[in-house]
């Protein structure tokens, strides 16, 4: 009986150390510097627009305290169109960049900003929403108190920047769009499928949630943006690049047939993931353009 007992004493601390080391795995962030991050930038695409713009360095404290990093590009034939992108996962604003042009040259002043654990913030763990979603609604209040009145205001997501954007329509902000580029609609998902890459059971994904609740406060169950979109009325454009086996682009179908308002889904051939708009520059600008025609911005 004694050594059934130290076997199952053995077994469980095997399981909670396993699923307290996932938990900190997964909800870490590995950051990338501002320097590192434009020089990827610079060595995909020409990013010399960005350097002449007229540039607003400034900070949002967001719901509970926290410091968030943005920045203004002023747009020099404003038409009182505003865009917030947000960045994918371990990146920075440099990483919104990429969709910043299509923008400007639409009329449009960009705020891009470091998520929360990124860029110039402070370190902390990553929720995949969960927080990120309350930090986005803290710059969307900001912009319209800063800025305000905005003609037109729409947020544009990558990745995590996507799944953040989905998840704060949950409390109904005024927007008039959003562009979800390669979102998940729930992490656990992601997780199981790269865990399945790897030959690691899915139910160890299940143990991390149950590690990331006492560790951290949240679940993977709070981290799923697909359940923020039964009464959405916001017109949003999915795109998703169609060789992404990160994310797959059943996730961005999935959150469109959940979505109660206007929607298009948009696949870029041959991308893989976070990579359309560099795979086909003009095709994601047609898309965008075309989007934005649809829903009444551009006429």
């Amino acid at each position: 009986m004694l050594k059934l007992l130290i076997i199952i004493i053995i077994l469980f601390c095997v399981l909670a150390g396993t699923g307290w080391y996932l938990a900190g795995y997964t909800m870490g962030i590995i950051r990338q510097s501002l320097e590192h991050a434009r020089a990827w930038q610079e060595d995909h695409y020409d990013l010399s627009f960005y350097d002449r713009l007229e540039k607003e360095d400034y900070t949002v404290e967001s719901y509970d305290g926290y410091i968030l990093h943005a920045q203004h590009l002023k747009n020099p034939e404003g038409r009182g169109r505003w865009v917030i992108i947000s960045h994918g996962y371990t990146d920075n604003r440099f990483g919104a960049l990429k969709y910043a042009k299509m923008y400007l040259d639409d009329g449009f002043d960009v705020i891009v900003y470091d998520l929360r654990g990124h860029g110039l913030n402070e370190p902390t763990f990553c929720t995949y929403s969960a927080r990120e979603r309350k930090d986005l609604l803290a710059i969307i209040a900001d912009a319209r108190e800063r800025f305000g009145p905005l003609g037109v205001l729409g947020i544009h997501g990558e990745s995590l920047g996507a799944a953040t954007s989905i998840a704060c329509l949950e409390s109904k902000p005024e927007l008039d769009f959003v562009v979800a580029d390669c979102g998940f609609s729930n992490i656990a998902d992601v997780l199981k499928q790269g865990a399945s890459a790897m030959h690691v059971p899915g139910a160890a994904i299940d143990l991390a949630s149950a590690a990331a609740k006492l560790r951290y406060g949240y679940s993977y169950k709070d981290m799923r943006p697909i359940d923020c979109l039964k009464d959405n009325q916001v017109p949003i454009m999915f795109i998703h690049g169609a060789a992404d086996n990160f994310i797959l682009p059943q996730h961005s179908r999935d959150m469109q047939a959940a979505t109660a308002g206007y929607s298009e889904l948009h696949l870029i051939e041959d991308a893989p993931h976070a990579m359309s708009v560099l795979t086909d520059p003009e095709a994601y600008r047609g898309h965008l353009y075309a989007f934005l025609k649809n829903i009444g911005i551009d006429e």
